[in-house]
């Protein structure tokens, strides 16, 4: 809730988190230390959707597990709003097999929080007749749904997707596409993906990141002011193109 007289425009471009990494380096008994993470500077407005774009093993994992707190040991600063949830997607789902979907999705929430209703948000993503079955019974792409679901529930204020589309098909890759971005916008939460699909980052993102093969660091920021209504085939294989002729280290030519 916005305090009395706070403009919401402003609210919507409020930082919610910043992070610095000037290195992450890991040490390996018997091996040479490896540097995966060099001056590497992220931050996240309030209710945008960022893309984090880089060649295989620049260290975008990496980076997103200094991210959510999951490592601490790096060089640099990590800083979020106090009242920061973020609901995580990885390229996994990562069901638990002897509980059901429902189960699986309650499970994830604090132990307060398990008894709240789920009924909408269910039906928003297409679970509704799903609840009660086990995933082995599941498509790759409802299992996904499920993963969503869950990280929907904990009501983030930001939610980070881990090339949460790869290995899906066309048909199911846009329907949970819309999916994961309706429901985001909804609820007005900021989202961070990562993913090697450019032409995808172009379909959804406010800014872009590109990163630089390993050690990861930060080779430009892209802002995107075309309406996401205005961004068709043409004007995204121009930017793809653009991109790749400025950026080659980064974004593939086909």
């Amino acid at each position: 809730m916005h305090s009395a007289g706070a403009d919401p425009a402003v609210a919507r471009t409020a930082t919610i988190l910043t992070l610095t990494v000037h290195r992450k380096v890991y040490r390996r008994a018997g091996s040479e230390p490896v540097e995966a993470v060099r001056d590497l500077a992220v931050t996240v407005r309030a209710g945008e959707t960022l893309c984090l774009i880089g060649p295989s093993g620049a260290g975008k994992t990496t980076t997103l597990r200094i991210l959510l707190g999951l490592d601490r040991d790096f060089e640099g600063a990590l800083t979020t709003r106090p009242d920061l949830r973020i609901g995580m997607v990885f390229q996994e789902p990562r069901l638990l097999p002897w509980r059901t979907v429902e189960e699986n999705v309650r499970l994830s929430l604090p132990r307060g929080e398990r008894g709240q209703p789920l009924e909408a948000l269910f039906e928003e993503l297409g679970l509704g007749p799903w609840r009660g079955h086990y995933p082995r019974a599941l498509s790759l792409g409802m299992a996904r749904r499920v993963a969503l679901a869950r990280a929907l529930a904990l009501a983030p204020s930001l939610l980070v997707l881990d090339e949460p589309f790869v290995s899906l098909d066309d048909a199911a890759a846009s329907s949970l596409r819309a999916a994961v971005f309706g429901s985001a916008a909804s609820r007005g939460a900021a989202v961070l993906m990562v993913t090697h699909n450019v032409p995808e980052a172009l379909a959804v993102a406010d800014r872009l990141l590109l990163l630089s093969g390993r050690p990861a660091s930060l080779v430009a920021e892209v802002p995107i002011r075309t309406k996401r209504a205005e961004r068709g085939r043409d004007w995204t294989e121009a930017m793809r193109r653009d991109l790749a002729a400025q950026y080659p280290g980064t974004v593939a030519e086909g």
